[in-house]
């Protein structure tokens, strides 16, 4: 597949949980600790601060959006320019969180790290619901960095990245939104490779000392033909995915790749986020971080 990619922002540190929303495009920046929007004539507007760090955005149906505060393990909601909490999910997980899906009836589903510090004694963990009054449970659990998730049109599938088990796994979205049914979506990590990191826990120096360029899901979106494109930052790029592991197209990228997203005004826009590197240190450094945009096949689908 050529593709040309086209720088759409620069000079900001971190962006995660990019969305295509009423026209706009919207990320977090997690060490600017705001969320912008860009509009079509390309104005970048800083839309609301969230100091304990900003990761997965979404909207209720009446309009309100949703973001994860990561260090106090929060859900806040935003509407009419204040900012309130919606869901505190700290009884749940002691852990960071991070990315967030939300359905067309503000039903949230947020993952955390498993950890609290970076790539450092990560453990298997959960995913969270968060219903519309935001009342928060656990719907699974013993997830390896439950990351980036998608829902299915029809609303009766979540499909999630596990990030250190460098896979995608699907789950059945039952009439309660609890989850049941859970599955192996796509496998995109050599299964040796996974028990390796069961002890190492660290997939960038498992990549170097085996001499692969071991692929992992971080942010992800679903396309109409139900492929899956997913961010690999330890292999710089995105590519997309078909149920079972075939993997259809790659798009390389000259930083890491962290999240993607499908807009614009067909849906046809591939939103691609990078950066160096997430280290904090690193990318706190020096406002480094990109999102370039590129044309492809398929329009977006579901959530988010």
């Amino acid at each position: 597949m050529h593709t040309t990619l086209k720088l759409l922002v620069e000079d900001i540190y971190f962006s995660e949980g990019p969305r295509w929303h009423n026209n706009k495009f919207w990320f977090s920046d997690f060490y600017q600790h705001a969320v912008f929007s860009l509009d079509e004539s390309g104005t970048l507007e800083k839309v609301v601060d969230i100091p304990n760090q900003p990761s997965g955005l979404g909207w209720l149906p009446n309009g309100d959006m949703l973001i994860v505060s990561m260090h106090d393990q929060k859900v806040m909601r935003f509407s009419d320019g204040v900012l309130s909490l919606h869901s505190d999910l700290s009884h749940l997980t002691k852990y960071t969180c991070n990315d967030m899906v939300v359905d067309k009836d503000g039903h949230a589903y947020v993952g955390n790290f498993g950890t609290t510090k970076h790539n450092i004694d990560v453990v298997p963990t959960c995913l969270i619901h968060v219903a519309p009054d935001g009342v928060a449970s656990i719907v699974a659990d013993k997830l390896e960095f439950p990351n980036g998730a998608v829902i299915t049109p029809d609303g009766k599938k979540l499909i999630v990245g596990e990030t250190y088990a460098g896979r995608l796994t699907s789950f059945d979205i039952n009439s309660d939104k609890t989850l049941s049914n859970r599955k192996i979506w796509a496998q995109m990590m050599p299964t040796w490779i996974f028990y390796i990191t069961k002890i190492k826990r660290f997939l960038k120096q498992v990549a170097k000392e085996s001499g692969y360029a071991v692929r992992v899901p971080d942010g992800i979106c679903l396309d109409e033909a139900m492929g899956i494109w997913v961010a690999s930052p330890t292999t710089f790029e995105v590519f997309r995915i078909e149920e079972g592991g075939l993997v259809t197209d790659i798009v390389s990228t000259p930083q890491r790749a962290y999240a993607c997203m499908l807009g614009g005004p067909k849906g046809k826009t591939l939103h691609i986020s990078t950066a160096n590197d997430s280290t904090p240190e690193v990318a706190k450094s020096k406002p480094m971080g990109r999102i370039y945009t590129t044309r492809v096949k398929y329009a977006r689908a579901g959530n988010p």
